[in-house]
């Protein structure tokens, strides 16, 4: 049990790109998935006309959240993590767990840029197109390489500023007396 309690507003930690950048992109992203699903239902209901197409975009844009909604969990330290054995290590041993952690984030979000990019070069290559709409198909991929870039990066930012000591490490330790 962690005494993480989410409606505590915990200070971010300062970057050096501000993290605004993928809150607002959030926020737009978010918006208009709400809009296209809106639109869907109102026209389907008030006439026999489907907006199915626009399942393809719906999707894309959930992605896009997706990675943006990652990018900025890693800023703010918000992952979900399994404390019970980091709460039992000294504060020097839980920052190099912590490392560890984030060099296998790192490395993971590394590979999906690899991998990434050689998919939305094959999917421009070969001119795959999407389903639904006939679109090219990179139009859609890309994304994954360029977010897990940004996921990436502040990925390493955040190594930096723990490996500095400038970055707070949060426990699942329950003080005594609490339920």
């Amino acid at each position: 049990m962690s005494d993480h309690d989410p409606t505590v507003v915990r200070p971010v930690p300062k970057p050096r790109v501000p993290l605004g950048i993928e809150e607002v992109l959030v926020a737009i992203t978010m918006g208009v998935v709400a809009l296209i699903t809106f639109a869907n239902v109102v026209v389907r209901y008030l006439t026999d006309v489907s907006f199915a197409f626009t399942e393809e975009y719906s999707i894309a844009l959930m992605v896009i959240l997706t990675f943006l909604g990652a990018s900025a969990a890693v800023v703010k330290d918000r992952h979900i993590r399994i404390t019970f054995i980091t709460d039992k290590l000294s504060p020097g041993n839980r920052r190099r767990a912590e490392q560890f952690a984030m060099a296998c984030v790192a490395l993971m979000y590394g590979l999906l840029v690899v991998y990434g990019t050689w998919t939305t070069w094959d999917d421009y290559r070969f001119e795959v197109t999407s389903p639904a709409l006939g679109l090219p198909q990179w139009i859609y991929t890309i994304w994954l390489p360029v977010l897990s870039l940004v996921v990436l990066a502040r990925t390493i930012g955040r190594m930096i500023r723990i490996h500095r000591g400038t970055e707070p490490l949060e426990t699942g330790h329950i003080p005594e007396g609490e339920p």
